[in-house]
């Protein structure tokens, strides 16, 4: 492993759980492979709020919607193997659809630009008032055709990936969670991973969580039911690790895949842009896409109930990253792009320098916490409290050890409101301790101590 990812993995996972203190999510799961193997799992909070239940890696979560690159795969293999193309028709191989969805390419189907309805008439399912759908009532509802004109934008549709499962079931001649599991997920050394519910009564399970409002408190959601005929398009249920895996498992320079080179290309191409949003993201076969500054990725998210979840695999560097939160207004997305700042910025200034090394530690004041990362003959300065923790970070420039022990250095980049061209230093006590910091005329502590100075000075 690089040794800028190495300080990377040693700082995301301080700062996440500085976040999850601050928000009180229920829980999150990371998992970072590299190079087609695994090198940081970790798990923070709670899999059960009632039961209080410690999360784990081990814990599956449901992650709904990244079945959809599951399902992809499946049909780029039946592609590979000949037994069907993207050009043919959804109604060559399910019956009894109404003849504009018929018409639908399973091109569409895959890219979501086959103008089918999202989620039908009564999407219930999605709220935990009523099961997920079977096949008969997926085609009622697809029984007024479509919605809008296909080929004409980007539309997301849970129903056509329904109809993506019954073409793999009609091509294979087996359900679609049996084949599916053999052939991708097993096929891709998965052990943490199933098509859909139920999990055996063993198996660690992370349950979905409800946001603080309306009640004023969380609530447990079990999460537990079976999706049906749409497990093809938000059934999986998984963990982090199984996840940057098999993501990582689909980059075009991975070395091992279920998939050929060709196929792998094809499913992480920017296809359909998403024009309404306001974030740059595109959707592939089965992929969501988007830059974050200067890499690109690759990926997807999902949103089960009390459950949101997001994979991404950055191909230019080899990576993926899978973040699973189990609560309604969980942060996966916002803690994703945060861990891929901070990779970012370890790439681009390197790891610590020996110099830089002694500077690293959080320190407290009234105003919260401040990192000081060390880099590559720098520290930066970090808020963890920001979804992007080193966004417009100061950099001190480390000048070395006094004879008094203290670590000095000078701000040498920071914006026009902070503390540009003035000092830093850090102070140590006779056994070597960090007793304090200053950044410019600011005085930084421990927390302990920072917390006793409020507790005095504001009451307890």
């Amino acid at each position: 492993m690089d040794k800028w990812l190495a300080a990377a993995l040693d700082y995301i996972p301080r700062w996440i759980d500085h976040q999850m203190r601050l928000t009180e999510q229920p829980g999150c799961a990371i998992a970072v492979a590299h190079k087609g193997k695994l090198v940081f799992e970790q798990a923070f909070g709670q899999a059960d709020i009632v039961r209080e239940v410690a999360l784990t890696p081990r814990h599956r979560f449901r992650v709904a919607s990244h079945s959809k690159t599951f399902t992809a795969a499946g049909i780029l293999k039946l592609r590979e193997e000949g037994r069907l193309q993207l050009d043919d028709r959804v109604g060559d191989f399910v019956f009894g659809l109404h003849e504009d969805v018929a018409q639908a390419t399973v091109m569409q189907l895959l890219s979501h630009t086959a103008g089918l309805i999202r989620d039908g008439f009564d999407a219930g399912q999605w709220q935990d008032r009523r099961p997920f759908l079977d096949a008969d009532e997926i085609r009622e509802d697809l029984s007024r055709g479509t919605t809008i004109e296909p080929n004409s934008r980007f539309k997301y549709s849970n129903h056509g990936y329904g109809l993506l499962g019954l073409v793999i079931e009609a091509v294979t001649g087996e359900r679609y969670v049996d084949w599916i599991a053999r052939e991708i997920v097993a096929a891709s050394g998965l052990e943490e991973t199933t098509p859909d519910a139920p999990l055996a009564k063993s198996t660690p399970f992370a349950h979905g969580h409800s946001s603080k409002l309306p009640l004023g408190r969380r609530v447990l959601i079990p999460a537990t039911n079976p999706t049906n005929a749409l497990a093809s398009a938000t059934g999986f249920i998984s963990t982090a690790a199984d996840l940057a895996r098999f993501f990582g498992s689909l980059s075009p320079t991975a070395k091992k895949s279920v998939l050929g080179v060709e196929s792998r290309r094809e499913m992480a191409r920017r296809q359909w842009r998403d024009a309404h949003n306001s974030i740059e993201r595109w959707y592939g076969l089965g992929t969501i896409s988007g830059p974050l500054g200067e890499w690109n990725w690759f990926g997807h998210s999902g949103g089960f109930q009390g459950t949101i979840t997001r994979t991404v695999c950055v191909p230019s560097q080899d990576i993926a990253v899978s973040v699973l939160t189990n609560a309604a207004d969980g942060l996966s997305h916002v803690w994703l792009d945060g861990a891929l700042h901070v990779m970012q910025a370890y790439a681009k200034h390197g790891a610590p320098s020996r110099r830089a090394a002694p500077w690293s530690g959080r320190f407290w004041s009234l105003w919260g916490a401040t990192d000081f990362l060390a880099m590559d003959g720098k520290v930066l300065v970090a808020n963890p409290t920001l979804p992007n923790p080193v966004m417009d970070a100061s950099q001190i420039e480390p000048l070395g050890r006094d004879r008094e022990g203290v670590e000095r250095g000078r701000i040498v980049l920071a914006g026009g409101y902070a503390n540009h061209g003035e000092l830093a230093r850090i102070e140590r006590d006779a056994r070597g301790r960090t007793t304090q910091a200053w950044l410019g005329g600011t005085r930084l502590l421990s927390e302990a101590r920072a917390a006793k100075e409020l507790a005095a000075r504001y009451g307890a």
